[in-house]
């Protein structure tokens, strides 16, 4: 075929099952849980050979929008950035992938990919497209089915229909199932759904359209009314609110006779918990796994993340310890089911652990709480060369600025001045200020904040590079 395949990027997860390290403002798709790429820059640069794949199309949601960007710009690949107003399920998010990729080219073929998937074969994967591609662009909707390791109850299997040849008709989708049922899927040849599939973005709509004419008519009005803002497109939100909420499996693939699959083995997981996660890591002598300082005596199979403090294991097997600076899990190696039930109590018991890590990234830096009371509260800011944080100012809290490294040019109120390492301002409660790195090194700065209130909603902008105001 003489055109390319257009890779459609879904990176809107929450990621839950990996908490700690997996947070709301940082879910595991722009994580490196594997190497020094997160998973997302992994995916994009699977699909990054000019010769059979077209500029990208990633799809997220406003929250995630700088992190997107941010990580674009790491691994230099240009793509068009969809963003969901409101979260609708992989069913309307593919749709609109599908919508925007044919307004680029009608005959676009598309290669739907979840974000925070991992392949390890990228070759075999490669191939796997390859193989898929003529199939669809006839009109088949190809599934990539993974061969299975064994009996497992985290996914959904697929049934192949009889026949020779790389792809095959899918004779039957089937939901997970329970241990007993999945041991009997293995030994009659089902596989497993990856959830990732290759379609001509007209298949897809046709055939969404005969069961949902009405959602498909919302997302095509959602992308066609897209406003542009800055490096993005944002869907129009009464449109895309209209898409009735779904997962593409329910809305297209259990309902098609277009279905067809690629049975694959390129070391594909959807690392769907600290498990899978050991899994896929590097290992002692006794199956012990580490990131970060650990010390395992008399214990095998245990999985440890640290983010500084060190951690010692004696005497135990089958464990996952993950450490990070605000809260620690301590869970057993087959306990991934029980995470989303943790998390949801977490919410109600201590919901800025499941949010936010104590690293909170902006699209200007970063910054690290350091220390907090009632009336006081220490962060450690990172500011980008040549960027800047919004004209604001606050109600409720003054500031002090001291420069650690780099320089800082400061607004307060009508005076701007230049301020150095080892230097310091003062912002008084209620005066306009506004920071920027005017120079060409990262900058660095503990804040100390005082006050009857220290929320990050006590911000008004004035100006902002970013359209936060």
């Amino acid at each position: 075929m003489a055109f390319k395949i257009v890779p459609l990027i879904m990176c809107g997860g929450a990621g839950t099952r990996l908490w700690p390290a997996s947070r709301e403002g940082r879910p595991k798709q722009f994580l490196a849980l594997f190497g020094e790429r997160s998973t997302f820059q992994q995916t994009l640069l699977r699909v990054s050979d000019s010769s059979l794949f077209d500029r990208p199309i990633i799809i997220t949601n406003l929250a995630y929008r700088f992190l997107v960007r941010e990580q674009l710009a790491e691994i230099g690949i240009v793509a068009d950035v969809l963003l969901e107003p409101v979260k609708r399920d992989s069913g309307p998010a593919i749709a609109a992938g599908a919508v925007f990729a044919a307004g680029r080219n009608p005959e676009a073929v598309v290669l739907a990919l979840a974000a925070d998937h991992v392949v390890t074969d990228d070759l075999a994967f490669v191939a796997a497209c390859r193989a898929g591609l003529e199939a669809a662009g006839a009109g088949r909707i190809v599934t990539f089915g993974v061969r299975p390791a064994g009996p497992s109850i985290e996914y959904g299997y697929i049934k192949p229909a009889e026949g020779a040849g790389e792809v095959r008709d899918v004779a039957q989708f089937v939901e997970k199932p329970d241990v007993e049922t999945a041991k009997r899927y293995v030994a009659e040849g089902y596989i497993w759904n990856s959830g990732n599939f290759m379609f001509r973005a007209a298949t897809l709509l046709d055939e969404y359209r005969s069961v949902d004419a009405d959602s498909i008519d919302a997302i095509e009005r959602a992308v066609g009314n897209a406003a542009p803002d800055l490096a993005f497109s944002v869907l129009d939100r009464k449109s895309f609110e209209a898409a009735i909420p779904i997962s593409i499996d329910y809305a297209v693939m259990e309902k098609t006779s277009r279905a067809s699959v690629i049975p694959v083995s390129y070391g594909w997981s959807d690392v769907g918990s600290w498990r899978a996660v050991w899994e896929l890591s590097s290992k002692d002598g006794d199956g012990n796994s580490a990131q970060g300082e650990a010390v395992f005596e008399q214990s095998r199979n245990c999985n440890v993340q640290t983010d500084k403090a060190l951690v010692a294991l004696q005497g135990v097997d089958d464990l996952v310890v993950i450490a990070t600076q605000d809260a620690v899990l301590v869970s057993r190696q087959d306990g991934g089911n029980g995470m989303k039930a943790l998390v949801a109590k977490l919410k109600a018991v201590a919901p800025g652990v499941t949010e936010e890590h104590l690293v909170v990234h902006r699209p200007w830096g970063n910054y690290r709480s350091l220390d907090s009371g009632d009336r006081h509260q220490v962060k450690r800011i990172i500011v980008k060369p040549g960027e800047r944080l919004s004209l604001q100012k606050h109600h409720h809290r003054s500031e002090h600025w001291i420069v650690v490294r780099g320089t800082a040019q400061v607004t307060v109120d009508e005076l701007i001045k230049i301020i150095h390492e080892n230097e310091s301002v003062y912002i008084p409660i209620g005066a306009t200020h506004r920071l920027e790195n005017p120079g060409k090194i990262t900058l660095e700065l503990i804040e100390v904040q005082t006050g009857s209130y220290l929320g990050e909603d006590d911000i008004i902008r004035f100006d902002d590079d970013y359209r936060r105001s």
